[in-house]
């Protein structure tokens, strides 16, 4: 039994570990003001391969140079991540970026406003993100609850299931002692009624 029981504690705190990086990777990150985004098509590849999650972190536009990599919005819903190929100026002055993604032949037709930059790339998890993408909707999140929840309580079934020698011979000694206190009680009674 304490074989099972160690063997079980191993598994346990593995999947407890793994649920707890997987919630750093996907939420804590944000704490320190990075950002994430799934790659949703290959113009990045290989760089960024479809699938992937990209952890973006906030930039000033003005240090951005051609070769960096930049995430910016393209419409209100749609995000982008692209090389930048030239630093330029839009039609009314103002600082823009000239953007292409890695595996296209050709250059993006609009140019990037230094206001829709978003952040640079600063390391990307491959395939993380279908797995994001599967959680974030139903049916995904549902399933994504009840194994965390199932991890959770097989944290408590060895105790539920097994006895610990360990906690049984406590117990045992606790009874023993109380057992002779009782009957060091009865003796030292009997003693004085005598």
């Amino acid at each position: 039994m304490k074989v099972v029981r160690k063997i079980w504690n191993l598994i346990t705190s593995v999947l407890v570990l793994a649920i707890a990086a997987l919630a750093i990777a996907l939420v804590g990150v944000r704490l320190i003001g990075v950002e994430l985004y799934i790659v949703l098509s290959g113009s990045m590849e290989p760089t960024y391969p479809t699938g992937s999650v990209l952890y973006v972190k906030e930039v000033r536009p003005p240090t951005l140079v051609a070769g960096d990599v930049i995430t910016f919005r393209l419409a209100e819903d749609t995000i982008a991540t692209h090389r930048i190929v030239e630093v330029t100026a839009d039609e009314g002055g103002a600082l823009a970026f000239r953007t292409k993604g890695d595996a296209n032949e050709v250059e993006d037709a609009a140019l990037v406003p230094a206001r829709n930059v978003i952040g640079t790339p600063v390391f990307h998890i491959p395939e993380l993100g279908y797995l994001v993408a599967f959680i974030q909707e139903p049916p995904g999140t549902y399933l994504a609850i009840v194994a965390a929840a199932v991890v959770l309580l097989l944290l408590f079934v060895p105790d539920l299931l097994f006895e610990d020698p360990e906690e049984e011979a406590k117990k045992a000694r606790k009874k023993a002692k109380k057992a002779a206190k009782k009957q060091c009680k009865q003796t030292a009674k009997a003693g004085k009624e005598d």
